[in-house]
């Protein structure tokens, strides 16, 4: 048998339904996906291109399940302060002033970089000018599912019907199997009602996924009863937001007949641990969320808020956060934070990734195990969560191409991102 790339000799963590792990085992990869997991030595199949990972831990390529990718040049740039005045007197004005397709495509191929080196192979993003976002992530090589903010405020009366640029751009990337697009509601106080109708009625006919934030802050649901009788998630079913395929951000204030709606229209929630607490937004209620048989997936939120799109520091925190709040060490164990981040994500957007399977998209993070602080290795996942990290990460498969090998893009010349970002700095700066 001959393939175009094989992964030699790696412990496999496949995230199969039945969490199946493999040792000394080779991944077998032709085009895009995977032909063949066999163990390594029984099988005489070759390849082009060959790569020992006979001292890595392989699984699935991460999936960051709600980014805003764009904001990268915005990190740091408004630290330490309450979510309201964050977004109004710092993020939104910035926005206005600087939202184009140039600086947009750069701050995406910057923010795909960083991406990669973590180990996360698909993002799903919320921002403006689409178009450019999609650009910048095939020129990666990164999956993206790719939703444009839809803000009443900023919609003036020539913008055109809801739904319509997706279509244009879905036409437009047609024979791309990076990138896909999606309809985003911003939320539900900077979207009115007949908005979110469309939103849905659209999304329904055309069967597209709605990406959304949910009760990230507290006032948010006070607002929501005082205007509307009701709490976000039943004011949403009452759109029709919720008969639909749906991922909601943060989902922090939400409550249990919330979650059973949740439950019952099979939506998903990214979970936000780092930027809700940076922002002091709250702590998502994610035991509550599980005993209801919500879909949780793990997810960085922007830069801006964050300030990093590190999914494995995401993991660690998540887990430990909730150990204490519940005065519990036995919960959220470190293999259900990796379900969030791999498995999870890819059943929230509705995609055939998050395992390493035979027919599966060959979507692999290779992590080196050889190192101080990752030996010795007792359990594998726990290793990942709470030890080893993004900076183990040495090799990125996606796709079927090699985009991260030895820790180096081979998609982006690094050393022009930062040069790039520095010269950014200088522009924003000016604005502020």
């Amino acid at each position: 048998m001959t393939c175009d790339l094989i992964l030699r000799g790696g412990s496999i963590l496949t995230m199969d339904a039945n969490r199946t792990v493999l040792e000394e085992h080779d991944i077998l990869i032709s085009g895009n996906k995977i032909e063949a997991i066999l163990p390594s030595g029984s099988h005489s199949a070759t390849a082009p291109k060959i790569i020992d990972t006979s001292d890595c831990i392989l699984i699935p390529g991460l999936i960051n399940a709600h980014t805003h990718l764009p904001m990268t040049y915005f990190r740091g740039l408004a630290d330490d302060l309450p979510l309201e005045k964050w977004l109004g007197q710092y993020i939104w004005p910035l926005e206005a002033k600087l939202i184009r397709h140039q600086f947009v495509y750069d701050a995406t191929l910057h923010a795909a970089g960083e991406l990669i080196q973590n180990g996360i192979v698909r993002a799903n993003d919320m921002y403006f000018q689409m178009g450019a976002i999609a650009e910048a992530c095939v020129q990666a090589g990164l999956r993206c599912q790719i939703s444009e903010a839809l803000i009443d405020q900023q919609a003036g009366a020539d913008r055109p019907p809801i739904g319509s640029k997706l279509l244009e751009l879905k036409q437009r990337f047609k024979d791309s199997e990076l990138v896909d697009f999606s309809l985003a509601p911003h939320a539900i106080y900077t979207c009115g009602e007949e908005t979110l109708r469309s939103v849905a009625r659209f999304a329904r006919e055309h069967d597209v996924l709605v990406h959304m934030h949910l009760s990230e802050a507290e006032n948010e649901v006070e607002n929501c009863l005082r205007e509307h009788g009701m709490r976000p998630v039943h004011y949403l079913k009452q759109t029709g937001i919720l008969d639909c395929r749906c991922v909601f951000a943060h989902g922090i204030w939400v409550d249990e007949s919330e979650m059973e709606l949740l439950a019952e229209a099979s939506a998903s929630v990214a979970i936000c641990t780092e930027s809700n607490l940076k922002l002091a937004s709250g702590i998502a209620p994610i035991t509550l969320y599980q005993k209801h048989g919500v879909n949780l997936c793990l997810a960085t939120d922007g830069v801006a808020s964050n300030n990093n799109l590190d999914l494995f520091a995401e993991m660690d925190l998540t887990a430990k956060l909730h150990k204490v709040i519940n005065q519990d060490p036995s919960i959220l164990p470190a293999i259900e934070l990796l379900e969030m981040a791999t498995i999870n994500a890819a059943k929230a957007l509705s995609v055939p990734a998050g395992s390493l399977e035979t027919g599966k998209q060959a979507d692999v993070t290779v992590l080196d195990t050889l190192s101080l602080q990752a030996q010795p290795i007792f359990q594998p996942y726990s290793h990942l969560v709470y030890a080893m990290g993004s900076k183990s990460v040495r090799d990125v498969i996606i796709n079927g191409k090699l985009v991260l090998e030895q820790g180096r893009l081979t998609t982006i010349d690094a050393s022009g991102l930062i040069s790039k970002a520095q010269d950014y700095r200088k522009l924003v700066q000016k604005e502020l």
